[in-house]
């Protein structure tokens, strides 16, 4: 593992770490207004465009070459750094939709899957990065 590269991963893992605690923090609450949901959806967003590149610093430590988000969740899933490459897939595709776009439906949605589905992968993920800190 290049030195550099395993120091830049986990300076990223502490960015990751602060977000992904955050999302924790509030998604365990009870979530009553339109403006509390925008929250979570938005520490969502945050909190998996640091994953995806701390996959991908990761990944690069370990003498990988990747360039998009997609390809680091490939071959995450590869080598079985994360275990459900489909939702994380499906992740990356309504994270780009919802940072784009607002539509009641879609955030109704999209904020059931962030409790229900994708904080879990996310939760996977910080797990197994913590143990190799």
């Amino acid at each position: 593992m290049d030195n550099l590269k395993d120091i830049r991963w986990r300076q990223r893992f502490e960015n990751f770490e602060k977000s992904y605690k955050l999302l924790e923090k509030y998604s365990k609450q009870e979530i009553k207004t339109e403006l509390e949901k925008a929250g979570i959806i938005q520490f969502f967003e945050m909190t998996f465009e640091l994953a995806w590149k701390v996959l991908k610093d990761y990944l690069e430590a370990e003498e990988f070459i990747v360039k998009s988000p997609r390809e680091a969740i490939k071959k995450a899933f590869q080598i079985g750094l994360i275990d459900n490459g489909h939702i994380w897939i499906d992740a990356l595709s309504n994270r780009n939709l919802t940072v784009h776009t607002y539509d009641e439906d879609l955030s109704d949605e999209m904020f059931k899957k962030i409790i229900e589905v994708y904080f879990i992968e996310l939760k996977k993920l910080y797990e197994k990065l913590s143990k190799e800190l």
